[in-house]
């Protein structure tokens, strides 16, 4: 788990990168292990970051993280699940830069300058919470993953557009006067949560599963866009609907072993949780 924040805002730099590790001081839970701000003062963008390392706990794996050609930077928060599969992928089309490391952030940066950002989405298997700068065209882009495992809300506050992992890293902001919508709130106590897009606060959003959207160096979002949905799997569903129980379970076993498999990739001890047998008589 790590934990990604930034803003977009004209003003110093100085004062811009302040407020960009001010949120990321409230998220040090999420990422103990190191930190980073960049600032470019020019386009008014700030991005910060908290890492919990996994894979390459070396320097080389720090964030924020800037492709070889410099054109894009990015801060990430989860796993790419895929990252070696796509690694050989753009090994043996010659579109692989000169790697410095072994991180699955530098190969989705990687992935993204070979394909572009919503087709290297498409093609990535994971959990995560994207932030991206494009120093051309001066886009910021936003992505969540497949199902939603990781956080990631946005919005305008003030004269600020910001984003982070959790909601503690916007109030932080100075000029956030955030007011709870109790329509939302009222969805909240009968269901025990949020869905999204909707917020807790007022103006703020969550991006919703599977989704992207792209932010403007005005701080002006735009409407999010899909790039992976549930039913995706349809056309598989219709291929097994006639297939015996056997073959099921063969394919569901497989399924979950690489799934599983793909899950066990670490530079870093691991641990497995598994819920104990009831022992209470029935």
């Amino acid at each position: 788990m790590c934990g990604i924040a930034g803003l977009i805002q004209q003003a110093a730099g100085d004062e811009l990168g302040a407020r960009a590790l001010r949120m990321a001081q409230t998220l040090v839970h999420r990422g103990p292990d190191d930190h980073g701000v960049w600032v470019d003062a020019q386009a008014g963008i700030a991005l910060a970051h908290r890492r919990l390392s996994i894979i390459d706990v070396s320097p080389l794996g720090h964030q924020p993280m800037h492709s070889v050609s410099g054109r894009y930077t990015i801060v990430y928060n989860g796993e790419i699940y895929n990252f070696e599969e796509l690694r050989s992928e753009l090994n043996s089309s010659a579109l692989a830069p000169a790697w410095r490391g072994h991180s699955d952030t530098e190969v989705l940066l990687a992935a993204v300058e070979a394909w572009g950002f919503e087709k290297a989405l498409e093609r990535t298997v994971g959990m995560f919470a994207i932030a991206l700068w494009d120093r051309d065209a001066q886009v910021l882009s936003l992505a969540r993953d497949r199902i939603g495992e990781k956080p990631l809300y946005y919005g305008r506050v003030g004269s600020a557009f910001c984003f982070a992992s959790e909601l503690k890293a916007v109030v932080s902001l100075q000029e956030a006067r955030l007011e709870i919508d109790r329509g939302v709130l009222a969805q909240y106590m009968q269901f025990g949560y949020v869905s999204a897009p909707r917020c807790i606060y007022r103006g703020m959003n969550q991006l919703s599963p599977g989704a992207f959207v792209r932010i403007g160096r005005d701080g002006a979002a735009g409407e999010p866009r899909r790039y992976w949905a549930l039913s995706a799997g349809k056309d598989l569903a219709t291929r097994l609907a006639g297939a015996d129980d056997a073959t099921l379970v063969d394919m569901v076993h497989d399924r979950l072993k690489t799934a599983v498999g793909l899950q066990m990739v670490s530079d870093v001890p691991l641990g497995a949780f598994c819920p104990a047998a009831s022992t209470r008589a029935r």
